[in-house]
């Protein structure tokens, strides 16, 4: 198998990395808007780099990984679809929901594969959390609380590209939400503080954000962000049901101090990032698109999976605003776009 990589900054080349070791993928087209950091990539892992997106689709690749900024992402899955190509896509799909649901209604039209870059649902603490409540260990689910902390901001030129901290951020604990409870987000309400950098009050964003939703069986999560987590990476999920009560991302690297005489050590290694913290994850979904393609597998993320989640961020960006709790049912779908 033949695959192109579009985008080789920091995600794009790790994928670039996985991808030149898979067993099933026989060579890489690569490329970048900066072409000598996609020659540079090439010539590390032997793959060719080609000048631009257009010699990717018109080289003959089998499939393609978009790893390119946000707002090429749209555009190039409308051209893999048309192209007849699975792609496999980081998210977002566009950066807001409109382009969403045309880039999707693209690929509907064609009928091609999409996989989206939701790595959480292949990670071990999280694919054992899901397993647990399916099987009803806790018994009644009524609680679930998400955490997800970056040690430190992102660029400033970052922000008003990013989406703002639920669609860039938090979108990942919605995703995990449904996909672990298997349940759907009825309503929302959701806060949020920009009392860090200015930064972040000139990109119309917040640092720092609780949301509080309520699932379709009367289950409560609650889930929280921020850009300012000294400690290191902290990436967490809580299950608390009638029978029993389940961790996620709680181990030995976890950068939170106990203040109970008797409480665990502090993490003497804390995680620093997204990419040490998901390493395996982002290696098992990629491993899974490869097998998608081939016809071994069924899609894992497909692109309403994604939109389900995107529009629950939509739902908190629109509560933040206004003040209110929303309903999910006041964001458009696929079928009211339609």
């Amino acid at each position: 198998m033949r695959i192109g990589i579009i985008g080789t900054g920091r995600i794009g080349t790790f994928h670039a990395k996985v991808l030149s070791r898979h067993a099933h993928v026989g060579g890489l087209v690569v490329t970048d808007v900066d072409a000598e950091r996609a020659a540079l990539v090439a010539r590390a892992i032997g793959a060719t780099a080609a000048p631009t997106a257009d010699e990717v689709f018109a080289w003959g690749v089998d499939a393609v990984v978009i790893a390119s900024a946000t707002s090429a992402h749209a555009e190039l899955l409308t051209r893999a679809a048309r192209a007849g190509l699975p792609a496999f896509c980081e998210k977002p799909v566009a950066a807001d929901l409109p382009g969403t649901l045309r880039a999707l209604s693209e690929v509907a039209a064609a009928g091609t594969l999409l996989q989206l870059g939701f790595m959480r649902r292949f990670d071990a603490g999280y694919r054992a959390a899901r397993d647990a409540v399916r099987a009803g260990r806790l018994g009644r689910l009524h609680t679930v609380r998400a955490v997800t902390s970056d040690p430190a901001p992102p660029p400033a030129a970052y922000l008003p590209l990013s989406g703002g901290l639920y669609r860039d951020c938090l979108v990942h604990d919605f995703d995990m939400v449904r996909w672990v409870t298997g349940r759907e987000v009825v309503d929302v309400y959701a806060t949020g503080s920009d009392a860090g950098a200015v930064m972040f009050r000139e990109a119309d964003d917040v640092d720092t954000a609780a949301v509080l939703l309520t699932l379709d069986d009367g289950t409560l999560a609650t889930a929280t962000a921020t850009r300012y987590n000294g400690a290191g990476y902290d990436v967490r999920m809580e299950l608390a049901g009638e029978l029993d009560q389940l961790a996620v991302g709680l181990d030995d690297r976890t950068p939170i101090t106990s203040t109970e005489p008797l409480g665990p050590p502090a993490a003497s290694r804390p995680w620093t990032g997204f990419l040490e913290r998901f390493a395996p994850a982002y290696e098992a979904e990629l491993d899974a698109f490869v097998r998608l393609v081939l016809g071994e597998r069924d899609n894992p993320c497909d692109g309403r999976q994604a939109l389900e989640a995107l529009r629950i961020a939509e739902a908190c960006e629109l509560s933040r605003r206004q003040r209110r709790p929303v309903r999910l049912d006041e964001i458009p779908g696929l079928a009211t776009a339609s």
